[in-house]
């Protein structure tokens, strides 16, 4: 399935519209293309591809324009993927009304990647979601079970308000 991707603010849900629906709901409706995909994903190159209450799956292979001098892909996109799998695994068990945003994440780059690299997994896990903070695990797994990066994140859950 190709993904549809918001061109536009106007092309994203509102906050009065994100405030009806729970977060798996939204997280799975990206998925299904019910609603469109960040534009982020569609910069770098990533999709989601895995929902499920708590986990989180995109796929990508970085491009030539998210290199970094030494020719290989840039920390920020192992960094974009990791905060995408993360965050959306969180967002995947607050309910209707709630949302959330990253306080801070860290990433362990492990491998490099290159164009010539398959497409990696970015896999989202959350590890605790409660009614102010949570927290979640990533990792960046190649085809053949390599790590690539892993990474951690807290995130501040609130009442989404129009």
């Amino acid at each position: 399935m190709t993904p549809n991707f918001a061109d536009t603010a106007a092309d994203l849900l509102t906050p009065t519209q994100l405030g009806q629906i729970s977060g798996f709901d939204f997280i799975d409706g990206i998925r299904t293309g019910r609603y469109p995909h960040p534009p982020i994903a569609k910069t770098l190159d990533y999709q989601l591809t895995e929902v499920a209450n708590g986990r989180v799956v995109f796929e990508g292979a970085p491009a030539f324009a998210a290199y970094n001098p030494l020719g290989g892909a840039h920390g920020g996109w192992f960094g974009t993927l990791l905060d995408s799998c993360m965050a959306c695994a969180v967002q995947t068990t607050l309910p209707q009304g709630t949302g959330y945003t990253t306080v801070e994440y860290k990433i362990t780059i492990l491998r490099p990647a290159f164009t010539d690299t398959p497409p990696l997994k970015a896999i989202g896990t959350v590890v605790s979601s409660g009614r102010r903070i949570a927290t979640a695990t990533g990792e960046m797994v190649g085809q053949d079970g390599k790590v690539y990066a892993t990474g951690t994140t807290t995130c501040l859950v609130f009442p989404i308000t129009a």
